[in-house]
């Protein structure tokens, strides 16, 4: 039987996510393509998600990155009833994360499809036919990595989703940091480095994010993945907002 994990409480989690500052948090989002959350989970709550791993019965496949050129190390998509953690953290994140994700439509001049809710954006992607859960729990041991990539699952796509940390970076692991690198036009790509707190989020941009010019907005192609663990073992969540098909 699967172990239940119940803690943060819906409530809690939308405590937790109110705490974050989403002025400041929205700009450098605008000047980066990522920008960190406050804590959103407690350590023991890392470590009760991260003993999750090893039971299938939470996931729906299991995907080894070195088999599909990936990179190397592997993750686990959660079935459509995840932890109790999981599903209070995504609902409680898409609201604060919406409001972005329109602003950037509308500089961008793209259409802005997403409902108010989660879960009838949630129904429209099921009706496209992606249906399939698209939230993971990551493991990586010493000499894993992953490669420059974008969740983009199918035709409809939110542009924002968030990784946590569940480990402590120094102690349990090193190495392993969250890499964004941006593809700018006429000029070489920008990395970003990001070490993850345990229990703290990280939001970033799916794909690419509006950059100012002197024609007016532009879309910067952005991809994530993450560098070499040099020692030890690193475990990530990652809450995407669509589903796959």
């Amino acid at each position: 039987m699967a172990k239940k994990v119940t803690t943060p409480t819906a409530a809690q989690a939308r405590r937790r996510v109110a705490g974050t500052d989403w002025a400041a948090l929205a700009g450098e989002l605008d000047r980066h393509g990522c920008a960190p959350t406050g804590p959103l989970l407690t350590p023991a709550e890392c470590r009760a998600l991260t003993a999750l791993y090893d039971e299938p019965q939470w996931f729906r496949t299991r995907v080894d990155m070195a088999r599909h050129r990936f990179g190397s190390g592997e993750y686990r998509y959660f079935t459509h009833r995840p932890p109790a953690p999981v599903a209070a953290l995504r609902a409680a994140l898409y609201p604060r994360l919406l409001p972005i994700a329109r602003e950037w439509a509308q500089r961008l001049g793209r259409p802005a499809p997403w409902s108010d809710t989660l879960e009838e954006w949630l129904e429209r992607c099921h009706e496209a036919g992606q249906d399939r859960s698209a939230q993971i729990l990551l493991r990586y041991t010493e000499g894993d990595w992953n490669a420059l990539h974008r969740d983009v699952f199918g035709d409809l796509v939110f542009p924002l989703q968030v990784v946590i940390g569940l480990d402590a970076h120094g102690d349990d692991y090193t190495g392993g940091e969250f890499l964004m690198v941006e593809q700018r036009a006429r000029a070489q790509s920008r990395g970003i480095t990001t070490v993850l707190p345990r229990g703290h989020g990280l939001v970033f941009t799916t794909r690419d994010r509006p950059v100012r010019s002197a024609r007016g907005w532009s879309a910067g192609a952005m991809r994530h993945g993450v560098s070499t663990v040099r020692s030890g073992r690193r475990h990530a969540l990652g809450l995407v907002f669509h589903d796959a098909s």
